[in-house]
């Protein structure tokens, strides 16, 4: 098969900035902030609300449920403050790579 993109010599360079970076960061953490405030709230109410039945098959499926409740809003919790881990990361490297002068290299696609 042909490839149909036509190659250039030109290089891929990058136009982000580490300004934009952390402020990326900023709202990424306000995010991840929010995410376990909302976390510990829910939790918090989940504890201090017991569940009151006899069947079993009831209190199983409401632990069930708080429990993944809670845990996906501790996956988004996790994944923003991944993110802005990340994005301070970058704003890092670019810092040091303006500083050394190092071209990135071509992205190769």
């Amino acid at each position: 098969m042909t490839n149909l993109r036509p190659k250039s010599d030109k290089k891929n360079t990058s136009n982000t900035n580490p300004l934009q970076c952390l402020a990326s960061a900023v709202i990424s953490g306000g995010l991840a902030t929010l995410a376990y405030l909302l976390m510990k709230s829910i939790s918090e109410t989940f504890a201090s609300k017991p569940i009151i039945s006899d069947n079993v098959f009831v209190v199983n499926i409401s632990t069930a449920v708080r429990a993944l409740v809670v845990g996906v809003i501790a996956l988004a919790t996790c994944m923003c403050a991944m993110v802005t881990l990340g994005l301070v990361a970058l704003a890092i490297q670019i810092i040091i790579q303006r500083f050394t002068n190092k071209e990135m290299p071509p992205n190769e696609g």
